[in-house]
């Protein structure tokens, strides 16, 4: 038999960002959403691309700049930056379903390197890009 003398209990609160404190692994969840949004958009560049390439000579010209513009430059940069953080970030995600660097130690150190990583393949490919007249 219950007791009905009890008052009702509270519901419990929805995991919000006004209750949860911010920490990287939350940062890296959010932004593996977004780069592959990132990436989408990317898929579509390329498409254009491709689409400019059968059309011919003058509207290949006109995509090459079009992306040669500081605006495509920065565009592309995203994406680099986006492709990097992202299969940086799947494997740090491949290794947590072996089971492996789950604890929130590694989870953090995880992070950062997955963080350190993209930072440092985006910078070596665009000054390799810079250093070939890519650019």
């Amino acid at each position: 038999m219950t007791d009905a003398s009890r008052p009702p209990r509270e519901p419990p609160m929805s995991p919000h960002l006004s209750v949860w404190r911010w920490h990287i692994t939350m940062a890296t969840s959010i932004a593996h959403r977004a780069t592959g949004v990132a990436l989408y958009v990317g898929a579509l560049i390329a498409a254009a691309w491709a689409v400019a390439l059968a059309q011919g000579p003058d509207a290949y010209a006109g995509f090459k700049h079009l992306l040669g513009s500081p605006l495509g430059k920065l565009v592309m940069f995203g994406l680099t930056l986006s492709f990097f953080y992202h299969l940086a970030n799947g494997v740090r995600h491949l290794v947590w379903d072996a089971g492996h660097g789950l604890n929130v130690k590694s989870a953090n150190a995880s992070s950062v390197v997955v963080f350190a990583f993209t930072a440092a393949a985006t910078v070596a490919i665009w000054v390799i890009a810079a250093m070939t007249g890519a650019l």
